[in-house]
């Protein structure tokens, strides 16, 4: 069986850093060098011809993601050093044939991208008829975000064309081998390799793992472990940055607990003190929820202590918050779990059982819904809306792996405003 192709997206802005992490993918056993979209329409066809220069000996791919005037841009890539060109599948069947006829002429691939196509199977074969040279099972970010998943696009594309396929989106070393394995014979990875501390690594294990590929059926877990599993990973910081910089409550304080609090939120609307329904709340909640509580934002009287705290902890429950006051902190402060609130003060008040739970809630500042997800750590707590959940972990998840990137280039020497090239982008 002939080598998968391991192609990596260089999905950044700046020419600057594209040096490196080009040369130390080539390193870890990268084929093809792809000059990203973003680093396109930022850097231009220099992006292109610079790298191709760096590495005569390597296969350019430029995505250009045509839509219109077909020939032109391919001949522009194709000049510029490029060897494959991409081109969006559900453009115009006009555009589709000027491309596939300036790839022609000056002797390069046509990939044709499936992104956002209706009907893949039928768009695939009508691209292989007009003489498009490789399909790229394409699933693109926002796509990723809804979980939307390219390898099960590229199960349906698999034997629908003769020509070579390509799959994209959202792979790490795990999913490139089942892309082999499931009949791509290019494999594109950007994110887990471009940002990646240690690019050559990564590029390593993706190597390592599509030239040895088991095929199995990729098991999806349900939906809310892997909200879970990601919020893990990534920090209430990370969530604020997806969210565009929302959600976050104010006037917070961690009194207990230490590491991450995530789970899900019941709600407890009470009042001035009245800690009936804030306790009966822990019989409601399940092991991993968070007990949000609306003390009618008063800090001068605690619905919440020591007694309730423990009864949590034994429940398993994930975490409190309190818009209001708690008490006997000296005792809670041995305990494990994570509690906030925005005060602390002696007196309790009593269990009159006025109030409600579960209902939609303020908590300092954000509107809080049952089974709206919660995440907070040492720089404190963000609401989730639930319906957004899982876009918004995925969104946190790829902020984080950015970081990571930029965070060894800090450590290599540079700083933050270069590595990212601040003054280029401020507005003018």
């Amino acid at each position: 069986m002939k080598s998968p192709i391991l192609q990596v997206a260089l999905d950044i802005l700046d020419l600057s850093r594209a040096y490196a992490i080009a040369d130390e993918a080539i390193a870890g056993g990268a084929d093809w060098i792809e000059i990203g979209t973003p680093l396109i329409k930022s850097e231009g066809m220099s992006a292109v011809r610079e790298i191709q220069k760096h590495h005569p000996d390597t296969t350019i791919i430029a995505d250009m993601k045509i839509s219109d005037t077909g020939a032109l841009e391919v001949e522009m890539a194709a000049k510029a050093g490029a060897k494959v060109v991409c081109i969006l599948a559900d453009s115009d069947d006009s555009v589709i044939r000027e491309a596939v006829k300036a790839a022609d002429l000056y002797g390069v691939q046509l990939m044709g991208d499936m992104m956002n196509v209706t009907d893949p199977v039928a768009r695939a074969r009508e691209l292989e008829e007009m003489g498009v040279h490789i399909i790229n099972a394409h699933v693109g970010i926002d796509q990723q975000m809804i979980g939307k998943d390219s390898l099960e696009l590229l199960e349906q594309l698999t034997g629908a064309v003769s020509i070579p396929i390509a799959a994209a989106g959202g792979l790490d070393a795990a999913r490139a081998a089942q892309a082999v394995a499931h009949g791509a014979a290019i494999v594109i990875i950007g994110g887990t390799i471009i940002r990646s501390a240690d690019v050559t690594r990564s590029t390593r294990e993706i190597r390592s793992a599509i030239d040895a590929p088991v095929k199995s059926t990729f098991r999806k877990i349900d939906r809310n472990e892997e909200i879970r599993q990601m919020l893990t990973s990534v920090s209430s910081s990370n969530v604020s940055d997806a969210m565009h910089r929302k959600g976050a409550m104010s006037g917070l304080t961690r009194y207990a607990g230490e590491g991450k609090m995530i789970g899900q939120a019941v709600t407890v609307q009470t009042f001035a003190g009245d800690w009936a329904k804030p306790v009966e709340a822990i019989d409601r909640a399940q092991p991993g929820d968070v007990i949000v509580i609306n003390n009618s934002h008063d800090r001068t009287i605690a619905p919440w202590g020591e007694l309730a705290t423990l009864s949590s902890q034994n429940k398993g429950v994930a975490g409190i918050v309190i818009d209001g006051a708690v008490r006997d902190l000296d005792d809670i402060l041995e305990m494990t779990t994570p509690l906030y609130a925005t005060a602390a003060v002696p007196n309790a008040g009593e269990p009159k059982g006025f109030g409600e739970i579960n209902p939609e809630i303020r908590c300092c500042g954000q509107k809080v819904r049952p089974g709206d997800w919660i995440i907070g750590d040492a720089s404190g707590v963000v609401v989730i809306p639930k319906e957004h959940a899982y876009e918004i972990s995925r969104r946190a998840v790829e902020g984080y792996k950015t970081e990571e990137r930029l965070r060894e280039e800090i450590r290599r020497g540079s700083t933050l405003s270069v590595v990212m090239d601040l003054l280029r982008w401020e507005k003018r």
